[in-house]
């Protein structure tokens, strides 16, 4: 039961690391303008994150990316997810990170998105999903860096 009990300390460490090891490559040198709602929900995508919630930093990541697109990228921006990817210029998996996050949300009961089953046997799987929701995450967050 990995994923329900709390990791240990040694694992939520090792995850701590490789999140801001992420922000911190996707940052680079640069300097940017910030979305403050991003920032503070990045918080909790660390959280989720370190504490395997793999499902929840999906869902998570693209909130983050949604509102720093929306607020740095587009203000004012009135479509939808899909289309502010598109007018941001910004890269295309994260339409798959999308499609996957609305398949989570949305329940489709004659195909569902996540079963019990593949929280308790697909945890690396998952965890990989998670990863690369984080890079893309970080990745739009630090789209442009201001001038």
């Amino acid at each position: 039961m990995e994923h329900i009990e709390h990791p240990s300390r040694e694992i939520w460490e090792q995850r701590r690391s490789w999140f801001e090891a992420v922000e911190e490559k996707a940052q680079g040198e640069g300097s940017y303008l910030v979305s403050e709602q991003a920032c503070a929900l990045t918080a909790d995508v660390q959280a989720a994150f370190c504490a395997g919630a793999w499902a929840g930093v999906i869902i998570l990541s693209m909130i983050v990316v949604d509102a720093a697109l929306r607020e740095t990228e587009i203000p004012g921006f009135k479509g939808n997810t899909k289309k502010l990817i598109e007018a941001a210029n910004a890269n295309p998996r994260l339409q798959v990170m999308r499609e996957r996050r609305n398949a989570l949300v949305h329940v489709d009961s004659e195909n569902s998105a996540l079963t019990v089953d593949q929280q308790w046997a697909e945890r690396e799987k998952l965890e990989k999903e998670a990863k690369e929701a984080i890079e893309l995450m970080f990745e739009a967050f630090f789209i442009s860096p201001w001038v």
